[in-house]
């Protein structure tokens, strides 16, 4: 876990040069919080001009069962690195990316559990409407 998570701040490391450089390169002269606020708000207005259209087709589509749990998805990840992060900080635990990636296939799995039921009630309804 330590190796991910070193290689990770290792990549954002020389982003965050890159960035600075092309700054410096370029007489910008923006301060690091107005960086931040120009390269995390060009990222996430990227992310809603790709994610859009995708979403507003699976809601078309009767798709939005998809959407929560990408989201759903999304925010488990947050919480499982967060928590592993905070056990290495306060030392309250052992950082590990298995806990990681147990936790991730839990939520799956459960999912599955509840994909599964929920096609099973969804079939039944279909069955008894299709017979009135």
């Amino acid at each position: 876990m330590l190796s991910l998570i070193d290689k990770m701040c290792i990549f954002i490391a020389k982003l965050h040069s890159k960035f600075l450089s092309l700054n410096d390169a370029y007489e910008y002269n923006f301060t690091d919080k107005q960086l931040h606020f120009l390269i995390i708000g060009l990222f996430g207005m990227f992310l809603i001009f790709v994610l859009h259209p995708i979403f507003t087709l699976l809601a078309k589509t009767n798709h939005v069962m998809v959407i929560s749990w990408l989201y759903v998805f999304t925010i488990i990840l947050v919480i499982t690195f967060a928590i592993e992060i905070g056990q290495g900080y306060s030392h309250s635990g052992v950082m590990d990316f298995k806990d990681i990636v147990f936790g991730v296939f839990g939520f799956m799995i459960m999912f599955a559990a509840f994909a599964l039921f929920r096609m099973i009630v969804k079939g039944i309804i279909k069955l008894f409407k299709i017979s009135k």
